[in-house]
């Protein structure tokens, strides 16, 4: 069991090291503050243990069974990240013009609003249901009970993935002093909304 925890992080690292929509929303909500950062992570990671419990119970195989089902949470994946890329570029647009005068942080989520922004992207993610369905499972070992040991997984996963990002909300919030500039603010929310837009678009044009 040692053995298989060790391999289980480790695969759980390249995972979380690896970019993805919200791996680009935490950082863009850590430019806020660092509770809309941390906030964002929870609801992630809410998300992460939400489809490893869906994954235990066999309920994916339902989602993957059912080409229209997929399509349909894939349609709304896109559409979550696109509505959040355009977000960003209006945020953006309201730094230029100098229209957003109530201080950058008033501009992100904040409080419960980024802990559902954190969620919401997760869940509707159907790649992430996929995931969680083919992941988990490689690491229950033999003659375990499977259930309990996947839900234990999928904890254990989520709460990992809460120090790794935490992290990256420690570091941005240290970097606030030049990221909190005017200009950098500005090109920091283009590329963040430009990025999440791209990957909404490519979302919804796959097949």
């Amino acid at each position: 069991m040692p053995t298989t925890l060790v391999a289980f992080l480790g695969a759980c690292t390249l995972i979380a090291a690896s970019p993805g929509p919200s791996t680009v929303l935490i950082i863009k909500q850590s430019l806020h503050s660092r509770r809309s950062g941390f906030l964002t992570v929870l609801g992630n990671e809410t998300g992460v243990f939400v489809w490893g419990v869906v994954a235990a119970l066999g309920l994916t195989a339902l989602l993957t069974a059912s080409e229209i089902a997929y399509d349909v949470m894939r349609i709304v994946g896109a559409v979550v990240l696109v509505t959040f890329g355009i977000q960003a570029l209006r945020q953006a647009r309201r730094a230029r013009t100098g229209t957003d005068d109530g201080g950058w942080e008033s501009t992100g989520r904040t409080g419960p609003a980024a802990h559902r922004a954190g969620l919401l992207l997760n869940l509707a993610n159907p790649k992430a249901a996929v995931f969680a369905l083919s992941f988990l499972p490689q690491f229950v070992p033999e003659g375990a009970p499977h259930l309990p040991t996947m839900i234990g997984l999928a904890a254990l996963w989520a709460v990992y993935e809460i120090g790794y990002y935490g992290l990256y909300v420690w570091f941005v919030g240290r970097l606030r002093a030049v990221l909190s500039r005017a200009g950098v603010r500005r090109r920091l929310e283009q590329v963040s909304g430009g990025v999440l837009l791209i990957l909404g678009v490519r979302m919804a044009l796959e097949s």
